[in-house]
């Protein structure tokens, strides 16, 4: 690894972070809430350890190796959601540094699990802080650090690809630093159609703008105890549901739109298999829910807001689902692991990768039926590598022995057989919520602190497509270059 390039990248991040902590401070000085002194303090501390990483260490070569753009990728969003938890430790909201890391890595990876049980009587400042985490980690903390400083190294795709979602990588346009910027002004206008959209609606700036970045993120922090359910407002849920499935498609997709590449929308496979699934879990869902609401198109509205929050992995409740009929339920927990698109901003093991696997068990049958036939796996017109097909099957390999150790662990201490294997899985899925003692109603403040440590692991390592955080405990990844 080269060290000294390494950490100069990292400092330049926590510059980063140190610019966009000013939204808040700014926020915080609006509505008071007395932890405008907090964010100062640690704006200072940040661009000060930032500065001083980024001008104390000069590398002799500037070129960033794959194994380079792993180490920054699992580093970085280690060490932003450290700095990134401060301001909620020096104002007094979260005390406990365990309890504002757990808080900050589930916003910056866009999750949505909590620690906090009464979180209107926060300070603004901090509540938008929280939330814009979400924004800034939907799309991609190096995404966007690559979008505003083009010239960060050499051979950048290699950051891009350490934290993009799904099973390949692919750049829109030529130069790297262009795709960054496209996919953060498609981003950028998503949500201020949406925060235009909630403003009409009803609510305020301030609602708004929080919303925005839980939708748009995929994340689901909300500034009421009650999430999107405290408005009563069957327009806002439609709007924020809507926008929910908007962000769970492949950011590929809109980019066809714009050169109104219609072949290209009409072949992606990943795209109608996820609108399907969303309709079909609607429907499904409607049918078993409907006894519990007094007519048909409030138990669809319903359904629907939940199937996409879920869905999505953004997590925001308009119900409890855990008091749903066991098949709503069931379905709730398949949502929860297959999650939206690749290219996307949700979590989850992604459809595409689903597909793959589909196409690929199929292939084999077929195979053992006519061992001489070569058949080729396509996805989306184009054929897919062998290699792309073992990949997809590792993944899942880990995926599920991740989703088993975690679940495992947290029986031992912490809780019952449901409430740990949904922990696991919703922080490997970065959903949020999940059933029993972690549902709709319920928080993760109950768990132990090494609990709360493991499930920060298990929401870095589902946001960063697991290698990157697990090739930190790899001793090729140090070995210098």
């Amino acid at each position: 690894m080269n060290y000294k390039l390494v950490f100069r990248l990292l400092g330049r991040l926590l510059l980063m972070e140190a610019v966009l902590m000013i939204p808040s401070l700014t926020a915080s000085l609006i509505y008071g809430g007395g932890d405008a002194l907090a964010f100062v303090f640690t704006i200072g501390l940040t661009a000060l350890c930032g500065a001083l990483m980024q001008g104390l260490l000069k590398p002799q070569r500037e070129d960033l190796t794959a194994r380079d753009g792993m180490a920054v990728a699992g580093l970085s969003w280690l060490i932003l959601s450290f700095f990134g938890a401060l301001p909620m430790v020096f104002s007094g909201a979260i005390p406990n540094m365990v309890d504002a890391y757990f808080e900050t890595v589930s916003g910056f990876t866009t999750t949505g699990s909590t620690i906090l049980t009464e979180i209107e009587h926060l300070p603004k400042g901090v509540l938008f802080w929280r939330s814009f985490t979400h924004w800034v980690g939907g799309m991609g903390v190096l995404v966007f650090t690559l979008a505003v400083l083009p010239r960060l190294s050499g051979r950048t795709a290699h950051l891009a690809r350490a934290e993009s979602p799904g099973p390949t990588f692919a750049k829109l346009l030529p130069k790297m630093s262009d795709t960054a910027k496209l996919l953060y002004g498609l981003y950028f206008a998503l949500s201020l159609l949406e925060t235009v959209c909630l403003l009409l609606a009803g609510m305020n700036m301030y609602d708004a703008l929080i919303h925005t970045f839980g939708t748009a993120g995929t994340g689901g922090f909300s500034n009421y105890n009650a999430s999107v359910g405290a408005f009563q407002n069957p327009l806002i849920e439609w709007i924020i549901g809507v926008f929910m499935m908007l962000f769970g498609v492949n950011f590929a997709v809109y980019f066809h739109m714009l050169r109104k590449e219609k072949e290209a929308i009409r072949q992606s496979e990943e795209l109608w298999f996820y609108l399907i699934l969303i309709g079909a879990a609607t429907l499904i869902v409607t049918i078993a829910i409907l006894p519990q609401y007094p007519a048909f198109f409030t138990a669809l509205r319903t359904a629907f807001f939940q199937v996409t929050s879920i869905a999505s992995t953004t997590g925001f409740a308009t119900a409890d689902f855990n008091l749903w009929p066991l098949l709503a339920r069931a379905l709730v927990i398949l949502l929860m692991c297959m999650g939206a698109c690749a290219g996307s901003t949700a979590g989850g093991f992604k459809l595409s990768r689903i597909l793959l696997l589909f196409k690929s068990s199929y292939r084999d049958l077929e195979h053992t039926l006519q061992p001489r036939k070569v058949a080729v796996v396509r996805f989306e017109g184009k054929p897919v590598q062998e290699s792309t097909l073992a990949q997809v099957g590792v993944y899942l390999a880990i995926w599920l022995f991740l989703a088993v150790v975690g679940t495992l662990l947290l029986c031992i201490r912490e809780t019952d057989f449901v409430t740990a294997m949904t922990a696991a899985l919703t922080c490997l899925s970065n959903v949020g919520p999940g059933l029993n003692g972690v549902g709709p109603a319920e928080n993760f403040a109950h768990f132990s602190p090494a609990a709360k440590l493991l499930l920060s692991f298990y929401m870095l390592a589902g946001r960063l497509e697991i290698y990157p955080i697990l090739l930190l405990f790899s001793p090729n990844v140090w070995r210098k270059n």
